[in-house]
């Protein structure tokens, strides 16, 4: 990790594994000082988040040009820019938890081909490598074929997590994704907290179980209302049996 003045750059540009890959350290550091002021300028400057209930996704409004709402979550926005198509910026609504809990697990994590990496973080927004892909969730709805090496990909990143002191956990078809027939981990922010991993172990068993030998071959496409009633009858059940993520 990099300090400057108070700013921190929490790569190591050896590390850089975007299309940036032939930036040396000084070079990066000129990118990402450019991306921040254009972040400081323009979207904190202008964007609106607001977190209305804790357990809704936050309201994003007056987002300036040229940048774009890539999605929201119940605590923060991620916003791209289209001349830094390599990088995504995840800004926290204020008042919410979870940025520094993020930028901690960043730090753990480091490197790593399956998840995402953390360049900067500063007064609630990190910039981090961009992860492209179709999350597991949608593949199930347009029966999109899922190999097993996605599996197994997953499954690496999370024991690699494991032994970096992080506790992965529920991890499930929305926080996952495929990229060119590899699994990818999209959502980190709550590998500091105790958990059981259960979902992801559950969503395996559907996978071997249910999913290899009847819905795979079929490419069968699952309806968006029927993939949401399975997920509330598993939370459902989970609370029932008492079991954590």
């Amino acid at each position: 990790m990099h300090n400057h003045h108070g700013k921190m750059f929490l790569y190591n540009s050896a590390d850089y594994s975007t299309g940036y890959l032939a930036l040396d350290a000084a070079q990066l550091n000129q990118l990402l000082k450019t991306l921040v002021e254009k972040i400081d300028r323009d979207l904190r400057s202008q964007v609106s988040l607001k977190s209305i209930k804790p357990h809704d996704p936050i309201q994003v409004q007056h987002i300036p040009t040229p940048w774009q709402l890539l999605g929201t979550g119940n605590y923060a926005a991620v916003f791209a820019h289209p001349d830094y198509p390599d990088l995504v910026v995840k800004m926290y609504a204020p008042n919410r938890p979870g940025f520094e809990d993020e930028v901690e697990v960043y730090r753990k994590l480091g490197s790593h081909p399956a998840f995402s990496q953390c360049f900067y973080a500063q007064d609630n927004f990190l910039v981090l490598k961009r992860l492209q892909g179709v999350t597991l969730y949608n593949c199930l709805h347009t029966g999109l074929r899922i190999p097993k090496q996605v599996i197994l990909d997953i499954d690496w990143a999370l024991d690699y997590a494991r032994s970096r002191g992080l506790r992965p956990h529920d991890v499930h078809g929305k926080n996952v994704m495929m990229q060119k027939e590899r699994g990818l981990v999209v959502d980190i922010s709550d590998f500091l907290r105790e958990g059981s991993g259960a979902a992801w172990d559950d969503l395996k068993k559907f996978y071997y179980w249910v999913y290899r030998p009847f819905f795979s071959p079929l490419r069968i496409r699952i309806p968006l209302v029927l993939l949401d009633m399975s997920r509330g009858v598993y939370r459902c059940l989970r609370i029932l049996l008492k079991r954590n993520a």
